[in-house]
């Protein structure tokens, strides 16, 4: 269980089962719940009619919940991919934020969060690029944990990709295309794949790709083999 000051409140779900082909998490993706209050989400996960879950939820609060075991699959990400990885369900660990969407995530939220980011990537040797948005895997059909969430503050204590600096250069859009989804971004059409990858890294970002987009591509491509 992760070290916190608070216990976590078991809430058994019975929306899971076993990941397939023996698989073990080695990615971490974070939501927002889009519901308008913790109680309301933690409902909607644990209700068998739904078929959706998670393995954690963190409330405004601060207040945990554990709905799945870690080393059962549960039913968060839905379709998409990260890198060559299809199944992202059966290769990660689900968290859920309390929040609408439409505002900040509350301090002692985040740091429940970071407590948990520690505490599973210690158990699994999850690395820090493994930590990634629903958006991330899912573009264009999901936008959470959206442009509110604090990625730069997780990087900044090496629980998710701290993006290397890079050059801003003439917009290319084979070289952007080609880069972040050797990095891991799906294939989709390019205005999508453009918003998924402003939404993690530059979430003020607006209009044709350009020479910032850019920046951020060489980046990502500096973190290549």
């Amino acid at each position: 269980m992760p070290d916190l000051s608070a216990p976590v409140i078991q809430a058994p779900c019975e929306s899971f089962g076993p990941r397939r082909n023996n698989a073990r998490p080695d990615l971490v993706v974070v939501h927002y719940t889009a519901m308008d209050t913790a109680e309301d989400a933690l409902e909607r996960l644990c209700d068998p009619e739904v078929e959706v879950s998670a393995h954690y939820l963190i409330a405004e609060n601060g207040r945990l919940w554990q709905m799945v075991p870690e080393e059962m699959r549960a039913w968060h990400a839905g379709a998409g991919a990260w890198g060559d990885i299809a199944d992202v369900n059966s290769r990660s660990i689900g968290i859920e934020l309390a929040n609408t969407g439409q505002h900040p995530f509350p301090e002692l939220q985040m740091r429940v969060l970071e407590s948990l980011l520690r505490d599973i990537s210690a158990r699994w040797g999850i690395l820090p690029e493994g930590v990634i948005g629903h958006s991330d895997m899912a573009p264009g059909r999901k936008c959470d944990p959206g442009p509110r969430f604090d990625w730069t503050r997780l990087a900044l204590q090496g629980l998710a990709l701290r993006l290397p600096e890079g050059a801003a250069k003439a917009p290319n859009w084979d070289v952007f295309r080609n880069t972040v989804k050797a990095f891991g971004f799906p294939d989709v059409p390019d205005e999508t794949l453009l918003e998924a990858v402003r939404l993690r890294f530059r979430p003020w970002g607006r209009g044709a790709l350009d020479a910032e987009d850019m920046r951020v591509c060489d980046g990502l491509a500096r973190l290549l083999p």
